[in-house]
């Protein structure tokens, strides 16, 4: 049986159906590795003798009636944020390169009780806080596309490597796009749950042994099909074991039954932050699709805020929610460059200085600020059942590991515009919490992979993973990377 781009559920169910054995997945995922990973770097750490031994046991269960559950014996990787007991976690943190957890974060072992085998970790970057994937520690990881651009971050080495076949599930983490670039960059599929509705806890950064639940941050899954997400997040959605005695979530069934019911909303370019072209155009063709299928469609409704303004709020929230990791002189540093700055500059490194200083009494101002946005889509809300929007202004970009982030430039369109544009067109709806499915929609002209982001209300989460699957059945589904099939 070919396993290549296979569903990882379809897979567990084929193990149970002896079709094949959890030991042959698992050879097949390691002989992919070893054939197409040096040209790629995603998968930066094996554990294949324990991954041997569990594959061996799961097929040893399944002789003595046993199901472990709905990833009975599927190799797996995981993105290297997120700790696995016993097998190294670094993060893309050259401190950290011998860390080896005692036990996994919440979430990695929520797919580990469903019965996954974990093979493997992911390349990300230094700290996950970057939106290419290279380190010290590790080095960098290419896009399967064109090796010569960036798989994107920070869960780069995760997207690679589903989009390469060397994993059929992922797990990533996001707080600035790192779900959904990578999964723009290399055409694949993820989803950014509703923020709390799946733990953080484990992550590096801050670490084993933290137990805050961070601001902005999310854990969701990557894989090559919606049904994979879907299933996934059902799997990974659970409580901090403090909250367990009484935490319930039923995520609403999606909002619409049927395509002719369905209220989509286009955002595809903007001057707050200005789209490549064949982005903004794959975006309005995937508009298209769903409006031939009989889906409403509106290109000019917007929330009722200024995205320049949502751009400013999230970069305070997110660097205040990234400082308090960041080592004392790093603090004091940005402490001075803010004192001897104008106050009305908002320029983007001196935005991050601000953030990563914010007071607590600054913060409450600012969160003040992002519930009024939150109250601003839940209106928009009302009229539609999901926006779709760029997951970033490019496709994947050339390599720039130039360590001044604020001298890298991209281009669109002809012209030069800051690096950390990057960010906008993520932080505009995870600003608010609000759930997203990334999934492919077209190829630029350069063959290069895009993507859109499907944002849906709070605790939407069916809704944007069933437009997922609408684009998916009558749009684009999958394709591999040319020479990967």
């Amino acid at each position: 049986m070919d396993l290549l781009y296979r569903s990882a559920f379809q897979i567990a169910e084929d193990i149970k159906a002896g079709k094949i054995t959890a030991r042959e997945a698992l050879e097949f995922f390691l002989d992919r590795v070893a054939r197409y990973n040096p040209q790629l770097n995603s998968i930066i750490a094996l554990d294949e003798k324990r991954a041997r031994d569990r594959a061996n046991e799961a097929d040893a269960a399944l002789a003595r009636g046993e199901d472990w559950g709905p990833l009975h014996g599927v190799p797996i990787t995981i993105k290297d944020a997120l700790a696995t007991e016993g097998l190294v976690t670094v993060g893309g943190i050259p401190e950290c390169r011998d860390n080896v957890p005692r036990e996994s974060a919440l979430a990695v072992q929520s797919y580990v009780d469903a019965g996954a085998n974990i093979f493997g970790k992911t390349n990300v970057p230094f700290m996950s806080s970057d939106l290419q994937t290279f380190n010290e520690v590790y080095g960098t990881t290419n896009n399967p596309w064109n090796t010569d651009r960036t798989c994107g971050g920070s869960s780069g080495g995760a997207a690679s490597a589903l989009a390469a076949g060397l994993t059929p599930l992922e797990l990533g983490s996001d707080i600035g796009g790192s779900i959904r670039t990578p999964c723009h960059f290399n055409g694949v599929f993820g989803h950014k749950p509703s923020f709390g509705i799946v733990p953080q806890r484990g992550h590096l950064p801050p670490g084993e042994g933290t137990l805050t639940e961070g601001d902005l941050s999310v854990v969701g899954p990557l894989g090559t099909c919606v049904d994979d997400l879907e299933r996934a997040l059902d799997i990974v959605a659970a409580p901090v074991p403090e909250d367990a005695p009484a935490w319930k979530l039923e995520l609403p069934a999606a909002s619409f039954t049927s395509a002719s019911e369905l209220r989509v909303a286009v955002w595809s370019d903007d001057a707050f932050c200005p789209v490549d072209k064949d982005v903004a155009q794959s975006i309005d063709e995937a508009a298209g699709a769903l409006a031939k299928i009989g889906a409403s469609v509106n290109c000019s409704a917007r929330p009722d805020f200024d995205p320049v303004e949502n751009q400013i709020n999230y970069g305070l929230l997110l660097m205040a929610a990234m400082g308090g990791g960041m080592p004392q002189e790093v603090f004091d540093a940005a402490g001075a460059m803010v004192a001897a700055a104008d106050p009305d500059d908002m320029s983007q490194p001196l935005l991050q200085m601000r953030g990563i200083t914010l007071s607590h009494r600054e913060w409450q101002h600012q969160n003040e600020k992002r519930l009024k946005i939150r109250a601003a889509w839940m209106r928009f809300f009302e009229d539609f059942d999901v926006l779709l929007c760029p997951c970033a202004m490019v496709p994947a970009f050339p390599h720039d590991h130039n360590p001044d982030m604020h001298a890298r430039t991209l281009e669109v369109n002809g012209e030069q515009r800051p690096y950390m544009d990057v960010l906008s067109w993520a932080g505009l709806t995870l600003n608010a919490y609000l759930p997203v499915t990334a999934v492919p929609v077209g190829l630029s002209r350069d063959g290069l992979p895009i993507g859109v982001q499907i944002v849906a209300p709070y605790l939407g989460d069916r809704t944007s993973l069933a437009v997922g699957r609408l684009l998916e059945q009558h749009h684009r589904s999958f394709v591999p990377p040319p020479g990967f099939e």
